[in-house]
């Protein structure tokens, strides 16, 4: 395979897996922007501009161009920008503050999770009311295909989707040369609507329209969902790849947007959706194949954002900021395809609340684009922090004037909020409080169960194994390091007198970078005793039977703690369900059934 071919299959493979969310944006953005708007020539012009502006500005310059330099080997997403700030910082106030906002902004990426899914496919479903045989079909039913496509898309979750993710690119594809031939054939009838890339059209715009006019960003910011994947997905595909698609993209998203605007100016009494319209009155024989594959496109971007949820979801349980949920590897050939349980049923049942909820994507709307647009801003922060810090002047006023345009689409969207737009916040503060919990339980947890010194523990260790007699082979324990040893070791050992002649004391160190695996023998602090360390990158997904194997570890016996959390407080009672939920670290991974042995230690909080 050349390189050039390479390359094209690199960027056909990203279309399907970073684009599918902001590419079927079309089928619903103008639309819901019209219900607001007379649609006069100014009032389209101007539209179109901001649309051609806001395209710019917050996805070419902020995600593709800013946010994409960031990372040292090409990753991307929330907890990357964390990983780079942290260690630019002085410790205290400043540390936490941006813990917080990280804390924040994944919780806003799982809120906008729920309502992307939602929104693409009832909206394409809707189309269906444009072939004349089902013209009088209800919103009910609409409600119900649409429910039904996504329970069928989360049931396939867990099946993996390795085999039929290699079509997603080249369906993706398709629907772009589609988008950008209506766009075309639809410019060809009103060139004149080309002069909407001029910015001035915005700015008078927003000018001649006052307060109401800002609020109309509130609906604008529709056409840059799913721009925050072009850096969130970075590290699954490479910078390269990913910008050299969003060039192709972006010029079929503005051919299509023009299209649809010079649509409008012909037939400014059409009520329904626009991109439907436009294709089936250019093409009716055509129009059901073109309904197929957006639905199919939209199908495609839900499942995009999913496999994002997993990552996400992923990147905070070994960052420790999540439970140990339970997690599946879909893929026999890539670790790295993994599947949540808790995550996705959470997320559909989400998706068919909202859908019922609000029954039609137009009011759907209402709902979307607080998240983004507070996931957007987070971002602006965190880059300002960074390149301010890495004294990167250019890029730093950049920044400041990207992200002032963040805060204006968030300061707009609070007009959502009295309208169903308070739903967008319900959903983010369900991951935000199941971290806060977690992360607070795990610390007063630590402090209640009072590890022991390592010099105390080896005065004790040492009496012990040379006066027992000890077990032939290996045994391996689990400890976040040496200096502090879990008071289950110490039951094991020192109350019922199980000591190996081989112990190996394991901890796992998660780096601030994102990738990377090493396990090394670190020190061997008594006679019988090792330990040994394991350093994780937080978005690398590992086997630890298989790096202990690796180093010449061959365990008879591995022992775990398990706490027994006893308490009367409400938040504890609720951190101490999540431990039940999620399984213990041992399980986790994955280790040996056969070989585990659980110690019970009972915890007062």
């Amino acid at each position: 395979m050349t390189e050039k071919t390479s390359a094209i299959k690199d960027i056909i493979r990203s279309l399907g897996l970073v684009f599918g969310d902001i590419g079927t944006s079309p089928i619903y953005t103008l639309t819901v922007i019209l219900i607001l708007l007379k649609p006069s020539e100014a009032n389209v012009m101007g539209v179109l501009s901001l649309i051609v502006w806001t395209l710019t500005i917050l996805v070419s310059v902020e995600y593709a161009w800013l946010a994409m330099s960031l990372g040292q080997k090409g990753e991307g997403g929330t907890f990357v920008l964390r990983g780079i700030i942290i260690p630019l910082l002085k410790k205290g106030r400043s540390m936490v503050f941006v813990t917080i906002l990280t804390f924040v902004g994944v919780s806003l990426l799982i809120g906008d999770g729920v309502i992307t899914p939602a929104i693409s496919i009832l909206s394409a479903v809707e189309g269906i009311v444009l072939i004349p045989f089902f013209k009088e079909t209800r919103q009910t039913t609409l409600i119900i295909i649409a429910g039904i496509i996504a329970i069928i898309l989360f049931f396939f979750q867990k099946k993996g989707t390795e085999k039929v993710a290699g079509a997603f690119g080249p369906l993706m594809l398709l629907w772009f040369i589609v988008l950008s031939l209506s766009g075309i054939i639809s410019l060809v009838h009103n060139p004149h609507v080309w002069k909407a890339i001029n910015p001035l059209y915005a700015i008078t715009f927003l000018y001649d329209n006052g307060i109401a006019g800002f609020f109309v960003l509130s609906e604008v910011i529709l056409c840059a969902t799913g721009g925050e994947a072009l850096y969130a997905d970075m590290g699954h595909l490479g910078r390269k790849p990913i910008i050299r698609a969003w060039y192709f993209v972006f010029a079929a998203l503005i051919l299509n947007y023009l299209g649809q605007g010079a649509y409008v100016l012909r037939n400014p009494h059409s009520t329904l959706n626009v991109l439907f319209c436009m294709v089936s009155d250019q093409s009716p024989l055509l129009y059901i194949p073109f309904l197929i594959l957006s639905i199919m496109a939209t199908v495609i971007a839900s499942q995009a954002l999913i496999s994002g949820m997993f990552s996400i979801v992923y990147q905070g349980i070994n960052t420790r900021l999540l439970p140990l949920f339970k997690i599946d590897y879909t893929s026999s050939k890539m670790r790295s395809q993994i599947y949540i349980g808790f995550v996705n049923w959470f997320l559909l049942i989400s998706v068919l609340f909202i859908m019922y909820l609000f029954k039609e994507s137009n009011k759907l709307a209402a709902a979307y684009g607080l998240a983004v647009t507070g996931t957007m801003t987070l971002t602006g922060l965190f880059m300002i922090a960074i390149f301010y810090l890495r004294k990167d002047v250019l890029k730093t006023i950049v920044a400041v004037l990207v992200t002032l345009a963040d805060i204006a689409f968030l300061v707009s969207n609070t007009y959502k909020i009295p309208h169903g737009g308070y739903w967008s916040i319900v959903i983010a503060v369900i991951p935000l409080t199941v971290i806060l919990i977690y992360s607070a339980g795990q610390r007063k947890l630590r402090r209640s169960m009072a590890p022991l010194d390592l010099d105390i523990f080896l005065v004790s260790y040492n009496q012990l194994y040379e006066a027992l007699n000890k077990i032939s082979g290996t045994a391996l324990f689990f400890a976040r390091g040496i200096k502090k040893i879990p008071s289950y070791i110490v039951h094991t050992m020192f109350m019922n007198n199980i000591i190996y002649e081989d112990n190996v004391i394991v901890s796992i160190a998660t780096l601030d970078e994102p990738f990377g695996v090493k396990g090394f023998f670190k020190d061997s602090p008594a006679r019988g005793l090792r330990t040994f360390v394991i350093e994780v990158g937080y978005m690398e997904v590992i086997n630890i039977e298989e790096i202990l194997q690796k180093a010449g570890i061959v365990e008879k016996a591995i022992f775990y703690g398990l706490e027994e959390i006893a308490t009367n407080n409400v938040i504890w009672k609720m951190f101490a369900l999540l431990k039940k939920i999620a399984p213990p670290f041992i399980h986790f991974h994955d280790l040996p059934s056969n070989k585990l042995h659980g110690v019970v230690t009972r915890n007062e909080m």
